[in-house]
């Protein structure tokens, strides 16, 4: 891969998205793209400092070695993680060894050239400050034996909302999907009932920690955890209510669980009190849980206010989750209008006296799905599904969602352009690959496109397309953004800005349309005065918009043929014709004349649906490298424009997902 293309990637990596053109010009004239071979050493513990590292393809596996010579893993880094940097900056010998768990490509800028790096653009070494800290944080005190953790907070401004529920599933789900350490850390008024305890059935003789003792020693810490047989740890704090101490001794707890626990969950009072809410300071993340009815959704809205004014908590922190009630729900538009706040996930109503332990006992249920995808969220292995263009090839996609079905492979946000966008909010909304199947194979008749056509001037297009807009919304209907099973994104092209528009909210139908119109045969989608056309112009594999919402687990399919795919048509039709010349000499010449005209003749789509083919290509390629599982349907011998072929194309869709299969469990698996 040439340079310019790791720059490409690069470029996706949160930690220099912000940088400006000059502070870029910095950025590479340091940087050294390399590339490692899976089992590959990057570096050894106790190895002297060799630089700064950050992951642009593959993984990479961060372990350290006990004194038996036994290998504990630490952590697993994906894309945009970087290592390497405290050994950069303290100058000490490497504390950990990383090693390439897959042929990886990593930037890599030598410890000299980062130390000046950070004195030329100051912004870097503000972003990695938080990670830098939490990463050395007590390490003096108590040995650190996780890489890196992250403190999430669960609060209400009320009682009764599913707190403690929510957050003791949230729990089994992290330590489920991520296989990493975690811990609940339940907090509670000295006079005040536990819940915790009683929902994960532990003894009501459960040992407690006073946290307005003067100190709370390492021994007695780790006397008070208890560990559950499901995998996750939970240790119970009380205080008294006008100490002013405990506050701080909890800080002090928090700083050494971090240095033992990937995931801290801390299971706050269900309160306004501003002690508490100083308390988040420590959190890296905020749950707050609310339900829908509207005057607890008033006390929701006075509590994000304050910690917004008062404590300054950015938006990006406080992650806000509906729990649905039986009644007065209201719609998500509404609820967002009232928190003016987006909303982070909605929980399916459950029975008050539901277990704690949903995830792990009812796995099937819509509260456990949800559970378990914020959880993939919070533990950075969001699975990512990007559907690309095609029109008639766009169906491979049902083939590809039945393997994904049929292995249960989760998949938690998935993006779409032009067909793809339509295959994907099917999907979205409940609709099965049998179900999206049996919709498409309704084309059964080659001549049914042309029920799909409606011709006007050719002024901006020479079909208006409200006629495909109907069959559209027979299946999509008034359906928005907030009604989707899992994420959506739908990506069109802004033609006066010539820029990629992502449309996540609004109509869905709407989103559709405007990705669809293909430049040349389609009238521009016009909406607030904007005119949208094709997705497929800029991302014809919409894998940026996945990589941009954090998912780092991303499995693409690339409709769009290649150099070889094109030389495998030239061929095939070199063959057809000398097979078809071969027949027509035991027929009439009038055979060979219907035969000649049936291979030679093209139309004005064609012509433009083959110039996109050759812009695509290139586009494609490179936004295919953000991708970790590529699928690449062999659809020779089909054409694009063949829609009475559904079945055909879907075959080609489910033999390309199967033959990558084992890939694909791998990458979850990691």
């Amino acid at each position: 891969m040439r340079q310019d293309s790791y720059e490409y990637i690069l470029k996706e990596i949160p930690l220099f998205a912000k940088l400006n053109s000059r502070q870029w010009q910095i950025l590479c004239s340091v940087a050294q793209f390399e590339e490692y071979r899976k089992g590959q050493i990057i570096y050894k513990e106790n190895q002297p400092p060799t630089g700064f590292y950050c992951v642009l393809r593959g993984r990479v596996v961060i372990s350290t070695t006990d004194p038996l010579g036994r290998t504990n893993i630490l952590e697993y880094l994906h894309r945009g993680q970087y290592f390497g940097i405290i050994s950069v900056l303290t100058g000490e010998p490497h504390s950990v060894t990383a090693q390439a768990l897959n042929d990886c490509v990593l930037l890599s800028i030598p410890r000299q050239d980062f130390l000046r790096l950070l004195q030329r653009i100051p912004q870097l070494g503000i972003d990695l400050s938080t990670t830098l800290s939490r990463r050395l944080k007590r390490k003096d005190l108590h040995p650190k034996t996780i890489f890196e953790s992250t403190v999430i907070a669960v609060l209400s401004s009320y009682s009764y909302t599913g707190k403690t529920v929510y957050a003791a599933n949230l729990s089994f789900g992290i330590a489920q999907q991520t296989n990493k350490k975690v811990i609940i850390v339940d907090i509670c008024q000295k006079d005040k009932y536990h819940r915790m305890p009683r929902l994960l059935k532990i003894s009501s003789h459960c040992r407690m920690c006073n946290l307005s003792k003067v100190v709370i020693d390492q021994k007695r810490l780790e006397h008070c955890i208890i560990s559950d047989k499901a995998g996750i740890d939970s240790v119970y704090f009380y205080y008294q209510k006008n100490d002013s101490r405990w506050p701080n001794m909890l800080v002090d707890v928090l700083s050494r669980l971090v240095n033992d626990y990937h995931f801290i969950i801390l299971d706050l009072p269900s309160s306004r009190d501003k002690t508490i809410l100083r308390i988040l300071n420590q959190a890296d993340i905020i749950h707050l849980l609310t339900n829908s009815t509207l005057a607890n959704l008033r006390r929701t809205e006075k509590l994000i206010k304050v910690l917004k004014e008062e404590f300054a908590f950015p938006i990006s922190k406080i992650k806000v989750i509906i729990n649905q009630s039986n009644k007065f729900r209201l719609k998500a538009e509404e609820i967002k209008n009232i928190l003016h706040q987006d909303i982070y996930a909605t929980l399916p109503h459950i029975r008050k006296k539901v277990s704690a332990r949903v995830v792990l006992e009812r796995p099937q249920e819509d509260y456990s799905r949800i559970i378990r995808r914020i959880a993939r969220q919070e533990g950075n292995c969001l699975v990512g599904l990007a559907l690309g263009v095609g029109v008639a090839y766009g169906f491979c996609h049902i083939g590809v969602l039945k393997v994904l079905e049929e292995e249960n492979i989760p998949i938690d946000v998935i993006s779409g352009s032009s067909i793809g966008s339509f295959i994907a909010s099917l999907w979205a909304l409940g609709y099965s690959s049998g179900d999206i199947l049996s919709i498409v194979k309704k084309f059964r008749q080659p001549k049914y496109i042309l029920n799909l056509l409606d011709f006007t001037f050719p002024l901006l297009g020479f079909i208006k397309g409200n006629k495909i807009y109907n069959v559209f919304k027979q299946y999509i209907g008034e359906k928005t953004f907030y009604d989707v099973k899992i994420p959506l994104k739908i990506v069109a092209t802004d033609v006066k800005k010539k820029q990629p528009i992502v449309f996540d909210r609004g109509l869905i139908i709407d989103a559709i349309m405007a990705s669809c119109s293909m430049p040349g045969v389609f009238a521009p989608f016009t909406k607030k005065g904007e005119m949208l056309f094709d997705g497929g112009v800029m991302c014809p594999v919409p894998t940026e918009v996945l990589v941009e919402m954090g998912v780092s687990k991303i499995i693409a399919v690339n409709l769009t043929p290649d150099r070889e795919d094109i030389l495998k048509r030239i061929e095939k039709s070199k063959q057809d014709f000398t097979e078809g010349v071969q027949t027509i000499k035991k027929r009439q010449w009038f055979s060979l004349k219907e035969y000649l005209r049936k291979q030679l003749s093209t139309n004005i789509l064609d012509f433009i649906f083959s110039s996109f083919e050759i812009m695509q290509s290139e586009v494609a390629k490179k936004e295919t490298q953000l991708a970790d599982v590529v699928l690449h349907p062999d659809t020779t011998g089909l054409h694009w424009m063949e829609l009475h072929r559904a079945e055909d194309f879907a075959i080609r869709g489910q033999q390309e997902a199967q033959r990558h299969i084992a890939e694909i469990k791998n990458l979850i698996a990691q």
